[in-house]
């Protein structure tokens, strides 16, 4: 989404990525290049003689962060994705927490960058994502970079998308769901369009900052459940459970939490102008119409393998029907 937004405001964009591949919505004049980020040769031999800008969508960890500090001298500027998972309440919970008793973080609601972050590591996603920012942002004098937490991601072509849970569910014909917390979870999510227009704001004012980066509000769980019905015009029963899932496989969605994750969007206002430029719901249609494409005729652990190794099975119906079937007896 950045590639051709940058592209269409004017930019000279070279796009790098392991396999090469084009999007059919890129402008014609987007250079593709083929490099595997790990390589240092091949990503410098990708940014040549320099770059006024160098956008990292997958950087994380020390190592990527000293690669990009290695390319100050040929890079005026960098933006660069980070996560909200480096964020830490007041008594230490963060992510990596969270399947402990009582281990999930209660954040401030809005939760703003100033809030406390979790140790710098190689243990975790979460640690490997702050110790990219603190390598960074020490050597923002000769690499200045904006990072940017991103919360849930949705879009086409995410490897781990949450609308999933209740496209499968549907064009499997349930038309019963089981929600945990009241189906009143809120976990603030981030639309790729929003990212995009955060990148091109930030590509031309080069600083050193760090900034959220989410949607312009944060849908509860059952709320994100009923606009996806609407999108594929059916009607489903929520049975809602008060409190956390009730069986393993039953009612735990990508998005259920105990306690919300909403995030504050000032300082990007602020220091950007930003605007959002789509609201979640807004974006749903093409979201699903993806996934129906992507999951026809294929096992939904082929078409999403990266979502199965991160959440397994997430569609054990005999389970759900048996816990039901037990409620109702």
């Amino acid at each position: 989404m950045a590639v051709g937004v940058l592209a269409r405001d004017g930019w000279e964009v070279t796009a790098v990525s392991r396999g090469g591949e084009r999007d059919g919505g890129w402008p014609e004049d987007v250079r593709v290049v083929r490099a595997d980020r790990e390589d240092d040769a091949a990503l410098s031999a990708a940014v040549g003689d320099g770059c006024d800008v160098l956008v990292d969508m997958v950087a994380y960890g020390q190592g990527h962060a000293r690669q990009l500090v290695g390319l100050a001298g040929r890079v005026g500027s960098a933006v660069v994705i980070s996560s909200l998972s480096v964020y830490e309440d007041d008594e230490g919970r963060n992510f990596d927490t969270q399947a402990e008793p009582g281990g999930f973080p209660r954040y401030p609601v809005p939760l703003t960058e100033e809030q406390r972050t979790v140790r710098p590591d190689d243990t975790s996603y979460s640690t490997r994502k702050i110790a990219l920012e603190r390598e960074l942002l020490a050597a923002g004098d000769g690499l200045p970079v904006t990072l940017l937490r991103a919360g849930a991601i949705h879009g086409p072509h995410c490897r781990t998308p949450r609308e999933l849970y209740f496209v499968k569910r549907n064009l499997d014909g349930r038309r019963r769901r089981v929600l945990a917390y009241g189906g009143a979870s809120r976990f603030h999510p981030a639309s790729v369009h929003n990212i995009a227009e955060l990148i091109r704001l930030a590509a031309p004012r080069p600083g050193t900052r760090v900034l959220n980066a989410v949607d312009p509000e944060a849908p509860t769980v059952a709320e994100i459940a009923a606009a996806i019905d609407a999108v594929m015009g059916v009607e489903t029963e929520d049975v809602l459970v008060d409190g956390p899932p009730p069986a393993d496989g039953v009612g735990d969605t990508p998005w259920s939490v105990p306690v919300p994750v909403v995030c504050d969007m000032s300082a990007a206002e602020r220091q950007l102008g930003y605007r959002p430029v789509v609201r979640y719901a807004e974006t749903l249609p093409d979201t699903v119409a993806f996934l129906e494409e992507r999951l026809a005729g294929r096992d939904w652990r082929e078409a999403y393998p990266k979502m199965f190794r991160a959440y397994g099975d997430l569609f054990d119906y005999a389970a759900e029907d048996a816990w039901l079937t037990a409620r109702q007896g």
